[in-house]
């Protein structure tokens, strides 16, 4: 019996869904829950979502069970010969096969000690697997074709929860090669823009004022603290802590004219 399988993919619109769930199901026996990494950042956005999917499994009272969570976003973007790399890593009991990408792989660096990931060469992979049922010609398109995450992935997740001897390359996390300052990670159904910094990394108190763009809002701890219909800076329920840009009964995306992979200006 396999664990319970997250999908978190850029590939997600219907038909992508049905392939990717059916496919799970024939090769785990159960199909996974696919969520799409839709959006104008979806590396950002993946980032977040991993870090708060991997957190979610503390604190559960008792010890709980194991999980995996499959992580897909791959653009051909010409730093990889056919998109970024996939690879592995285990977080307690909990194991993640993802796209190796500094920019999505950091929230877990700095908050949960993720120092590295073990990496993939499909090509290579699949010229190992001796234990599959796949021959040279299939191999070969299953390693170039253009939808890695429906045909490649899931292969790699089997096996290495098969304990097969997939060969691969521990590469250590690096700091990804951006500005350290504060972005929009994710913003939520209710215009609500998660970024990337907690109150803590800025200094911030409660009731202090702070300067977004044009416009001063101050800072609570709560959402509960703001009034309805202001904007606000505030704890929000993500990563360790991380500040939201809000508008209590409103949405702070619209009246910022904010998106996912936005820098955002803080000043007191």
């Amino acid at each position: 019996m396999y664990p319970p399988i997250t999908y978190l993919t850029d590939c997600s619109d219907t038909n992508a869904q049905a392939r990717l769930t059916t496919r799970m199901a024939a090769l785990f026996g159960r199909s996974p829950v696919v969520l799409p990494l839709d959006g104008p950042a979806p590396l950002e956005s993946a980032g977040l979502t991993l870090l708060d999917v991997l957190l979610s499994t503390r604190l559960l009272g008792e010890d709980g069970f194991a999980t995996v969570t499959l992580v897909n976003v791959a653009p051909r973007d010409g730093r990889w010969p056919n998109g970024a790399p996939f690879g592995w890593f285990r977080y307690g009991r909990h194991t993640v096969f993802t796209t190796y990408d500094p920019v999505l792989l950091d929230p877990v660096r700095r908050h949960l000690g993720v120092t590295s990931v073990s990496v993939t060469d499909a090509p290579a992979v699949l010229t190992a697997a001796e234990w599959a049922a796949i021959d040279e010609a299939d191999a070969a398109g299953l390693a170039t074709t253009q939808f890695r995450s429906l045909w490649y992935l899931p292969l790699l997740a089997k096996w290495v929860l098969d304990d097969r001897p997939v060969p691969f390359s521990p590469v250590e996390l690096p700091a990804p090669e951006r500005p350290d300052g504060v972005r929009v990670a994710l913003v939520d159904n209710f215009g609500n823009c998660k970024l990337t910094r907690t109150a803590a990394d800025l200094g911030l108190q409660a009731g202090d004022r702070v300067a977004v763009g044009s416009s001063k809002v101050r800072y609570h701890e709560r959402l509960s603290d703001v009034p309805v219909g202001t904007a606000a800076l505030v704890t929000g329920s993500s990563g360790p802590g991380f500040l939201e840009l809000v508008v209590n009964g409103g949405s702070a995306a619209a009246e910022f004219g904010l998106r996912a992979g936005d820098d955002v200006t803080l000043q007191g």
